[in-house]
């Protein structure tokens, strides 16, 4: 969807009241996010390909304009305006596929103040859906022990532009595969499916279901053992099946998705090797999240590839991802732009201000030690002893003397309203998420209880933080 009514009813009411009162200001806003999900040590940033196709698209149709005429709150001259509405402005942003820390910018809109208005609802529900699920799912890959995850959502997903953007976000974590064959078609996405229930209850016995579906799909087919019983009816109607494929050359997995799957597991693997089916595969599914599949796979249960379906793709135990959308700096009367800053009684609601690029900072081995936020003028080198300081301006620091390579993190990917560059096929992303958690010491990324990740900022934007509060609390 390109309309630019994907958008909140304030984003209009504020974009009128600019262009009404200065309408050629420009400014800079930031997207950052407050915490982690799920408990966890770090996120992954995605949804960048979409948000930048949306971008480069965005306006109001005809409809939209008459919509918002229908209202009888815009004024005709503003509607007018709104008519050759288009992104013109640039946008900064991480490739998609990085690790990402809360405060830290993850995007950076320099434009007019309304069209960066217009554009927040818009860019954070890109953003922050599709930066969840693929947090989720690499959390599951990294809790199968980098194992084989097919992700099984579809059914369970919030509508089917939902279900689209979960499948395209599931496989940038670490899925390998999804059950949504439009979500393969659109994006590339391997599709993979067994059978259901229903095809074993279609047929008098379930070694006349196993036996049909081998002879329709000889090429490795994979039985649904549990429903009727696992142990005393399925998996004994598999080897049956099974025994006839490994005759011919050919192998099959079988799939549990009911009752204890590790206990069932042990068994089933027991069976099938005292059968001489050793090459058979197991499967599992049935309402698995990181913590499940971390535990069986901690136990050692003998699983070859997990099915994870509504947990992955909803977020299971967390319904949103925590990104907001600030103004940084804004134009003066000169044309130059001065720094902005959002106060709270809350120091982790309170923003950091100016135009800002992001540094990650790493050893001598590649391995990263910490995010700094620097001003867009203040550049980070190597070989030169820095401190840093806690991005609430208080007084904790650290010191780095400047080995390894910092790299600067924020890159242009949008220039005029036109995307600069095509955008990395999805494989791509997938391996970078992968490359980029292998950057970072196992303590950060435990599913439980993980160590936290250094974001901080350098003294020149310390300093400005403190002299704008100090500024504004003499004001009071």
């Amino acid at each position: 969807m390109h309309s630019a009514l994907v958008t909140d009813f304030y984003s209009l009411t504020m974009a009128q009241g600019y262009w009404i009162r200065n309408p050629g200001q420009e400014a800079v806003f930031e997207m950052f996010f407050r915490r982690q999900p799920f408990g966890g040590g770090f996120s992954v940033f995605a949804g960048l390909e979409p948000l930048l196709e949306t971008l480069a698209d965005l306006s109001f149709s005809s409809e939209d304009i008459a919509y918002l005429e229908s209202l009888e709150f815009f004024r005709k001259p503003f509607l007018d305006y709104l008519k050759h509405f288009r992104f013109s402005g640039e946008l900064w942003a991480l490739d998609e596929g990085m690790v990402v820390f809360p405060q830290e910018p993850l995007i950076r809109i320099r434009g007019s103040l309304i069209e960066c208005q217009i554009i927040e609802g818009m860019l954070l529900n890109c953003i922050n859906f599709q930066s969840l699920i693929a947090t989720k799912s690499a959390r599951v890959w990294l809790a199968s022990n980098r194992g084989k995850i097919m992700e099984f959502g579809l059914r369970r997903a919030q509508g089917s532009d939902g279900a689209l953007s979960a499948s395209r976000a599931a496989y940038i974590g670490g899925a390998g595969s999804t059950s949504n064959v439009l979500a393969g078609k659109k994006y590339g996405i391997p599709v993979m499916g067994t059978m259901a229930h229903s095809w074993v209850m279609s047929y008098a016995s379930e070694e006349e279901a196993f036996k049909a579906y081998a002879d329709i799909y000889p090429d490795h087919p994979v039985f649904l053992i549990d429903t009727y019983d696992t142990l005393r009816s399925g998996i004994k109607n598999a080897v049956k099946v099974g025994k006839l494929l490994a005759a011919e050359g050919k192998n099959f997995g079988v799939r549990l998705d009911s009752g204890d799957m590790h206990y069932l597991s042990v068994e089933v693997r027991k069976i099938l090797d005292n059968e001489g089916l050793s090459r058979a595969t197991i499967t599992v599914s049935n309402d698995l999240d990181e913590s499940i599949v971390n535990t069986m796979t901690l136990a050692g249960a003998p699983i070859d590839s997990w099915g994870v379906g509504t947990q992955l793709v909803t977020g299971g135990s967390e319904a949103a991802f925590t990104g907001v959308y600030k103004l940084s700096a804004k134009q003066d009367a000169g044309g130059g732009f001065v720094p902005a800053v959002k106060f709270s009684d809350n120091p982790e609601k309170t923003t950091t201000p100016g135009i800002k690029q992001v540094w990650r900072i790493r050893d001598g081995e590649g391995r990263a030690l910490a995010d700094i936020m620097a001003l867009e003028d203040d550049e980070i080198k190597a070989g030169t002893r820095h401190v840093f300081w806690h991005p609430s301006g208080d007084y904790r620091h650290f010191y780095w003397d400047g080995e390894g390579r910092p790299e600067a993190l924020l890159k242009l990917k949008m220039k005029d309203g036109g995307i600069l560059a095509a955008h990395p096929p999805l494989k791509l992303i997938q391996e970078k998420v992968r490359t980029e958690l292998a950057c970072f010491d196992d303590s950060y990324k435990r599913i439980l209880n993980p160590h936290i990740y250094k974001v901080s900022v350098t003294g020149q934007l310390r300093n400005l933080k403190l002299k704008l509060i100090k500024n504004y609390l003499g004001d009071l």
